[in-house]
């Protein structure tokens, strides 16, 4: 019997704020939220911000003055609010309205003779050009040289333009992940993957010390990556960039620029974990085909726990102009046409991103997310923490195509198989009234066209009429490989407060998408902690990669467990997750007080050659209870005769 991969943890960082205890999900659904949630989360979002700390009894603002804690959140919320979720680009990354680019020109002296000019003797291009003579050294400049050139030549010179695309789905103004752990010029993806699976692991509520002494070192593993890589000038982007601006690569670019940097990131700084790695990269549905990686280690028992993940920081300009190229963005101009305004009016950057409505194109954004998973048994055994279940995840390929980034028939394949598999657990009725869909929904007119017919045809299929829908990125843009994170993250929330997310930026449904037994949620849907039983997440993915999943509500994953384990072993379980929830509330409380959880350990407990015992059964690490066993099964043993 397969075992079943639980969701024990989650953590992140996206535009909304921290996704551990559901802080992301209920700023998106703060508007309905009793007071004291949406407080919390608004202290969350300003001790992650710096503007708010909790020293001793007291509370203080940025600038440490004590202040009066209820009051001043009352007051600061105004300003969180505006400053979270998709809205105008800031300038906390580059500058948008300086966006830096060389243009070749031509020098001409004016008489059409010889021109003389200083340059800084490190500056001299190498050889010199033809028609270049080194005349004396510079009067007023010691270490610069006078030069005469014969002859017109070519130059490159820098010239600034302001962004087309202002629209992004930023993480909360202020947060600034470098500051929270010796970063060292790593590049952003990199620094929210350390926030955002420290999130997550510290959220476990157990120390993941006794996971490392309880399960052996091969049967953890992390999946997690970028789609991208990193492409900030701290990675690839600089490796690339470095000589064409005059300044040295360094050693650290192109290492730290691979795709699953991320989960080496976990591996060597978070965990010392031994077990399997890497990523599967698959554009915007890179976070699914993950956690199919996790989900499948577990169901086979060859793993124990799980870490998926992803973490994606493509807010630099260059992405911005390559997928503005291709005609993807909600650019200023397309959301004034949109909306009806005069070219020198303001557009409504706040909602750019308008799934299943009257769009122009998608929202570039960043995130981390992460989750933990655990076998069953496992999960029972320490008393973790169910936020739901992984029952399975389908991937599918386009088949043939005319342009690579058109979308196929693939999405219909997973989506209907990923439907399947939940009926196959609730049953068809199940399926029909107590589940729901969250649709990869980019904003743009072809999602919409195509992912609401895609979604209209399963429903048919499956005898539902109508199937509530609703798309998150309509609040946090779309964070590429960790899209399908940010719909997990959000997914948990609804079991935990009893709300789906709406989509509030669009006012009607587009005319040309198909609406036949689909209900799409314009306004938030109240739906109790425990009204859905299932959500399908959809995801698809640049070159025809398309993923979907059906994830299991944690009410149904005890029952799953009880009927497994027996009720005694789920009474045994509530005891032990009494330490663990209180462990991990004691998380959550001391990082809404701003204290830094972040966990990092360069140069930590390094392990070598000589710290291994060999024997021919099994290998013994040090520091670790318990041992590698070598005794590996084989599905080829007995193809060759005796």
């Amino acid at each position: 019997m397969n075992r079943l991969p639980v969701i024990t943890a989650l953590g992140g960082i996206s535009a909304a704020g921290r996704s551990s205890f559901h802080h992301g999900y209920r700023r998106l659904v703060m508007d309905v939220l009793a007071d004291a949630d949406a407080q919390q989360t608004w202290a969350s979002l300003a001790t992650l911000t710096g503007r708010l700390a909790r020293t001793g009894s007291q509370w203080q603002d940025g600038t440490g003055n004590v202040i009066d804690y209820d009051s001043y959140l009352q007051q600061l919320a105004a300003q969180l609010e505006t400053e979270t979720l998709v809205r105008k680009l800031e300038d906390q990354l580059f500058d948008p309205e300086r966006l830096l680019a060389h243009g070749e020109a031509v020098l001409t002296a004016a008489d059409g003779g010889p021109m003389e000019f200083e340059l800084r003797q490190r500056e001299l291009p190498q050889p010199l050009p033809a028609g270049w003579t080194i005349l004396e050294q510079s009067a007023s400049q010691p270490k610069s040289v006078r030069v005469r050139a014969e002859k017109p030549f070519a130059a490159m010179l820098p010239s600034y333009s302001p962004a087309a695309v202002n629209s992004a789905g930023q993480l909360p103004r202020g947060f600034d992940p470098s500051r929270l752990y010796a970063s060292r010029n790593h590049p952003r993806a990199l620094q929210l993957t350390v926030f955002g699976a420290s999130d997550a692991i510290n959220a476990l509520g157990i120390d993941w010390e006794l996971i490392r002494q309880r399960v052996p070192a091969d049967q953890i593993s992390v999946y997690a990556g970028s789609g991208m890589g990193q492409l900030d000038y701290n990675g690839y982007g600089g490796m690339l960039q470095a000589k064409l601006l005059g300044r040295k690569i360094s050693s650290k670019q192109l290492p730290l620029g691979y795709a699953e940097m991320p989960a080496d990131f976990i591996n060597a700084y978070l965990l010392g974990n031994l077990g399997s790695t890497g990523t599967n990269v698959a554009a915007c549905a890179t976070f699914l085909y993950n956690l199919r990686q996790g989900m499948r280690d577990i169901q086979s028992g060859s793993h124990r726990v799980v870490i998926v993940g992803t973490s994606e920081a493509p807010l630099v300009p260059e992405i911005f102009e390559g997928f503005a190229t291709m005609g993807a963005l909600a650019d200023d101009q397309a959301l004034r046409k949109l909306d009806g305004l005069s070219m020198n009016s303001a557009p409504d950057h706040r909602r750019a991103c308008r799934p299943f409505g009257n769009n122009c194109g998608f929202t570039l954004a960043e995130s981390a997310q992460f989750v933990v998973l655990m076998d069953d048994e496992l999960a029972l055994a320490t008393g973790a923490n169910i936020l739901g279940a992984v029952n399975d995840v389908f991937v599918s390929a386009d088949g043939y195509k005319k342009s690579i980034a058109s979308p196929g028939v693939g999405n219909y394949l997973s989506l209907a198989k990923a439907a399947a598999a939940t009926r196959n657990v609730l049953g068809a009725r199940g399926l029909r009234e107590r589940s729901y869909v969250q649709a990869h929904g980019t904003g743009t007119p072809q999602n919409r066209q195509t992912e609401s017919h895609i979604l209209s045809r399963v429903a048919d299929c499956f005898g539902i009429q109508s199937w509530p829908v609703t798309a998150v990125k309509a609040y946090l843009g779309h964070s590429l490989a960790s899209s399908a994170g940010d719909q997990l993250a959000m997914s948990l929330g609804v079991w935990a407060h009893g709300w789906i997310p709406g989509i509030p930026t669009v006012d009607v449904i587009a005319e040309d998408v198909t609406a036949d037994n689909l209900d799409f949620l314009l306004q938030h849907r109240e739906t109790g902690t425990e009204g859905m039983d299932a959500v399908l997440i959809n995801s698809k993915g640049f070159g025809g990669n398309n993923a979907s999943a059906s994830i299991l509500a944690p009410h149904v994953t005890r029952q799953m467990l009880a009927k497994r384990h027996g009720r005694k072993a789920l009474s045994a379980h509530a005891q032990r997750n009494e330490a663990v929830s209180s462990r991990a509330q004691d998380y959550d409380t001391a990082s809404s007080a701003g204290t830094n959880g972040t966990i990092y350990r360069f140069d930590h407990n390094v392990l070598t050659g000589d710290d291994i015992d060999f024997s021919s059964e099994g290998l013994r690490i040090r520091d670790l209870e318990q041992a590698v066993s070598l005794r590996v099964a084989s599905p080829y043993m007995d193809m060759l005769e005796d």
